[in-house]
């Protein structure tokens, strides 16, 4: 019974011992996060413009406008349009990359490190380039198909409605594929090399290696890329605001970009609050729909 007793003593000392290493870490975490949280919530029930001292509460006004508005509705639109396009594109060409990559004999770190390169490039800095390349006057897609012969095909990459968008998802993809292709590539490193050595003693080609053996092995590295590439399409900000600035008039808005439009440019911080809420919603149902999804397809494979 004193042997009990004295553990228990021990292991509430311990207890406390640790609560003084939890102590600092949660008041930070509850000053930066739990707080801003819960005042976003009382924020998006106010009409306050984010700078006098007038919040004046109006219920679920906000919320209603957010249903009728056409330019939130537009907003969803092409949220919608970036994170599938996003998606699809970058984790097929990440993947693309990481076999090649996987495949080379000589200079493989010299090929990861170039193609890893633009992840290292701030949002900001990659839309300043990209703006560059994609000018109309000088822009170096025009001048190449000047070059070419092709000059029929130049366009205004990023001031007409119909390119805009599709050119902020490219240039994405240029930036954010070497990202994923390193876990990809760290997946197909783990995979046995017996397997796939069996497979073609029997026959089977590298489209079938890869269909019946590499993919399904990825499943773990799949679901990570998938999670992340849809959770950053969704809140994409930093291109949006160089390149185009949610133009030409709102044929590039996101959510993300009309939450910092509306909050800071038009001085409605409870309307701008409130998108932020319903933008979180979203992430956080498919992100959850995902989750069971690719999880599920993990334990099949």
């Amino acid at each position: 019974m004193e042997a009990i007793a004295t553990g228990r003593k021990k292991k509430k000392w311990w207890m406390n011992y640790a609560i003084w290493f939890i102590l600092p870490a949660f008041v930070l975490y509850s000053l930066f996060v739990m707080v801003p949280t819960l005042s976003s919530i009382y924020l998006s029930f106010t009409s306050w413009d984010g700078i006098s001292d007038n919040i004046r509460y109006i219920g679920f006004n906000n919320f209603q406008e957010i249903w009728e508005s056409p330019r939130v509705h537009n907003a969803l639109k092409n949220t919608i349009i970036v994170a599938i396009a996003l998606v699809l594109l970058e984790n097929v060409v990440a993947l693309a990359l990481a076999i090649l990559v996987d495949q080379v004999r000589w200079f493989r770190n010299l090929f990861r490190s170039i193609f890893y390169f633009p992840v290292l490039m701030s949002g900001i800095i990659m839309g300043f380039i990209w703006m560059i390349i994609l000018n109309y006057n000088f822009g170096v897609i025009n001048q190449l198909l000047d070059m070419v012969g092709l000059s029929a095909l130049k366009a205004d990459w990023l001031g007409n409605p119909d390119y805009a968008l599709l050119s902020i998802i490219l240039s994405t993809v240029w930036k954010a594929s070497g990202y994923y292709m390193i876990i990809y590539l760290a997946g197909l490193q783990g995979i046995p090399q017996e397997l796939l050595e069996a497979a073609n003693i029997d026959g089977a080609g590298k489209w079938k290696q890869f269909r019946h053996i590499t993919f399904p092995l990825l499943a773990g590295a799949t679901t990570v890329c998938v999670m992340l590439s849809m959770i950053n399409s969704l809140k994409l900000f930093d291109q949006i605001a160089v390149m185009t600035n949610g133009g030409p008039g709102f044929a590039t808005e996101t959510l993300t970009y009309i939450i910092y439009k509306v909050a800071f440019g038009e001085g409605r911080q409870g309307f701008g609050t409130a998108l932020a809420i319903v933008l979180f919603i979203i992430i956080m149902i498919i992100s959850l729909i995902q989750i069971r999804l690719l999880r599920k397809r993990e334990v099949q494979m």
